[in-house]
């Protein structure tokens, strides 16, 4: 258990909400752990076939918390202590890890800031990188270190609400959780490069139509409803099929064309199941959901 999102499970489709509407769903440095845990967990499990991450409250998520850059971390923790939180020993040892790594003082401190800094872009990374589509709802804000989280996912969708921005540029920085690097093949590069450079504000209405989001509903309930709906027909699917389109696209877009075609046939001599097959396509005929297993557990060593 965690104060910052609940994790449920509904047959095949996971639903992750963040839950610190009252914080905005800001991210303290706990959060990063546990969202990579919980994703990892549910890959290593294998019975998901498709994870949401929706939010709770007027905002998706306003990002990291600013109190840790102005060095206040501990604002966020004593509330907890306050509460007799169970998590607040935990989370004090993740904001004195945050805070150490803060440090670039000297080379050797800065030589541990770039590894530090990998395993914190590791956290969404594991959306990135599960076997199985996240697809992500957001209403509201998503703001800084929230964009890094919903551009690792596979699909967006928003509420008309909803607008997008590369916060850290307002505070003297640069976005360093993957706004740089994953937009940049979702959007046009220039739509990109303008909102790392200015951190303006993009809308519902611009998101969809740089391709940012694949749809915009009128409001939060709408929005669940339909990225759910979105995640059902995903389930319906052969999860093996599922994985490895995913793990082609993503290889298709961290290569050229002819190594990801390379690829492809060797993913596809792995993975190609004439049994799968045969019940998708009667189905698929039948009109029905298919009947297939899921993917195999990954053994946690």
């Amino acid at each position: 258990m965690n104060e910052f999102f609940t994790l449920r499970q509904d047959g095949a489709i996971a639903h992750l909400q963040l839950s610190r509407p009252e914080r905005m769903n800001t991210m303290s440095p706990a959060f990063f752990p546990a969202l990579r845990d919980a994703v990892r967990g549910l890959q290593d499990d294998a019975a998901t076939r498709v994870l949401v991450i929706s939010s709770t409250g007027k905002h998706f998520s306003a990002g990291m918390a600013l109190d840790v850059f102005a060095g206040n971390a501990s604002a966020d923790i004593a509330p907890a202590r306050e509460r007799r939180d169970p998590n607040a020993d935990s989370q004090r040892q993740a904001v004195g890890a945050l805070m150490q790594m803060l440090d670039t003082r000297s080379p050797r401190a800065r030589l541990s800031f770039q590894e530090s800094l990998r395993r914190l872009i590791d956290c969404f990374t594991a959306l990135d990188e599960a076997r199985f589509p996240v697809i992500c709802a957001v209403q509201g804000g998503c703001i800084g270190g929230a964009l890094d989280l919903a551009t690792a996912c596979d699909i967006r969708v928003c509420s008309a609400d909803a607008f997008f921005t590369v916060q850290e540029i307002h505070i003297g920085m640069m976005a360093d959780l993957g706004v740089l690097q994953r937009p940049a093949k979702i959007v046009p590069p220039g739509v990109a490069r303008q909102m790392a450079y200015t951190g303006e504000r993009i809308d519902a209405r611009r998101a969809l139509e740089t391709g940012l989001v694949n749809a915009v509903l009128a409001d939060a309930d709408a929005l669940l409803a339909h990225a759910m709906e979105l995640a059902r027909q995903i389930a319906a699917k052969s999860p093996l099929a599922v994985a490895g389109s995913k793990l082609a696209l993503n290889h298709a877009r961290d290569h050229g064309t002819a190594a990801s075609l390379q690829q492809l046939t060797l993913l596809q001599s792995a993975i190609f199941d004439t049994t799968e097959m045969a019940e998708a396509i009667a189905a698929w005929k039948d009109k029905r959901d298919g009947e297939f297993a899921p993917l195999t557990p990954i053994a946690r060593i």
